[in-house]
């Protein structure tokens, strides 16, 4: 085997001294796909024995000389030396190695095409028997051998690839355009619209919540003033329930010691009249034989609360018509006064009669007769017609204070209806109900 010239080198042998392996060597590491230029149906036929004499790989390494900067691969132009490895192991796996470190096959393809190998171009090796083929070539034939020898090719091929792939991008480009132009822009356009509306909505909420605040803060013056406002009110209307409070107080004060008053005057009239009673009583039980005269002279006295009943009838019905006008209210109080003074006066007689009666009959119990009509009469005679006349006596005493009593309730009521339509007639009743006897 003669050494490798720089310009042209060949390798000779006699047969089966392993040129054909050489060869087959430098298209492994080289990259070659088509393992039928390498007399090799799979990468595991490349191991000795296909691993069955323990040996589980195959590796052949290239050593290149890179002294020349100018015709170096790109990236390499500082290292003397490149070299390049590549090793197969049983079951057909395979690994490119560059300077001794692990390197993926489309680097390694990439290194050699810089500088113009391409072991996969079906130009690259040509075999025993294609060399006629190759001087019959037609010329665009002979062009992509040439291409393919300058290197050339590889940039047509990374061309053609680019220009898939750009066709390829173009296709993504168009759809994401539609899905921009049908999808996404209306909807762009739709969230602006929307997002317009909102800060028009939110401008406007602002507004209002600022105008809310400014409405709070009004009505909560306003309720300040009218609470100030109401508590003054409460305040002179507390002063004022006092006021009428004391007032009550001193009604009722005023009404009790008016009822002790009146308790006073009827102990009093009781008084003045209970011994009379008793008197009389006690004249009654005496002369128990007088029933029958007694008995007409209580239906006298039935006779006479019937009167003074009408009487008072007359009355409600004079203060019923003192509703008409002030001076016809006077004139019936005037008559009511001279009433009762009548009253009175019958009253006084009632009493004047009485003593007498009683003088008389103590006259009648010594024997002695006052009257001079009486001169003929019996002492017993004279007894029944002393208890007679003391009868009709305290009859009359009754009737008179009955009429007293109803004349002075209905001059009250008349005093009373008569204060709520004029007040300045006050002391004209004041003065008349003062007159009324006790």
């Amino acid at each position: 085997m003669s050494s490798f010239d720089p310009h042209f080198n060949a390798i000779t042998g006699l047969n089966g001294s392993g040129k054909s392996n050489i060869l087959d060597a430098i298209c492994f590491v080289l990259g070659i796909t088509n393992l039928s230029q390498v007399r090799a149906g799979n990468l595991s036929e490349l191991v000795y024995k296909q691993g069955q004499a323990g040996i589980s790989k195959a590796s052949v390494t290239v050593v290149f000389d890179n002294s020349d900067e100018s015709t170096s691969p790109v990236g390499y132009e500082q290292c003397s030396e490149v070299t390049v490895t590549r090793q197969v192991l049983i079951g057909g796996k395979s690994k490119y190695l560059i300077n001794g470190k692990t390197s993926p096959a489309g680097q390694v393809a990439n290194l050699f095409h810089s500088v113009q190998l391409n072991v996969n171009n079906p130009h690259f090796l040509i075999m025993q028997g294609r060399i006629t083929k190759v001087l019959n070539m037609k010329p665009n034939e002979i062009l992509g051998m040439v291409e393919e020898a300058a290197g050339t090719r590889m940039y047509e091929n990374k061309k053609v690839s680019a220009i898939k792939t750009i066709e390829k991008k173009q296709k993504k480009v168009d759809e994401i355009n539609s899905v921009l132009a049908e999808e996404i822009t209306p909807t762009l356009e739709r969230l602006r619209g929307e997002k317009q509306h909102y800060l028009k909505w939110s401008k406007n909420s602002a507004d209002i919540e600022r105008i809310e605040r400014f409405v709070v803060a009004s009505d909560y013056k306003r309720a300040e003033e009218a609470l100030e406002a109401h508590e003054k009110e409460v305040d002179q209307m507390e002063s004022q329930l006092t006021e009428k409070e004391n007032e009550e107080n001193t009604s009722k004060a005023n009404i009790q010691q008016k009822e002790v008053e009146m308790e006073e005057l009827s102990s009093q009239l009781n008084g003045e009249f209970g011994e009379s009673l008793k008197q009389v009583k006690s004249t009654e039980e005496k002369h128990s034989k007088d029933l029958v005269k007694v008995t007409t002279a209580w239906q006298n006295s039935v006779s006479t609360v019937t009167e003074s009943r009408d009487d008072l009838e007359a009355a409600k019905a004079l203060v019923s018509e003192t509703k008409g006008t002030v001076e016809t209210k006077q004139a019936e109080i005037s008559n009511d006064s001279t009433r009762i003074s009548q009253a009175q006066k019958a009253a006084e007689d009632s009493g004047i009669e009485l003593e007498r009666l009683n003088k008389e009959y103590q006259n009648m119990c010594a024997g002695i007769s006052s009257e001079e009509s009486g001169e003929g009469l019996t002492l017993p005679d004279q007894i029944s017609k002393a208890h007679s006349d003391a009868n009709i006596a305290d009859a009359k005493a009754k009737q008179a204070e009955m009429k007293i009593s109803h004349l002075q309730k209905s001059i009250k009521v008349s005093a009373k209806w008569y204060m709520k339509d004029s007040g300045h007639h006050c002391s004209i009743i004041n003065s008349i109900c003062i007159a009324l006897p006790t």
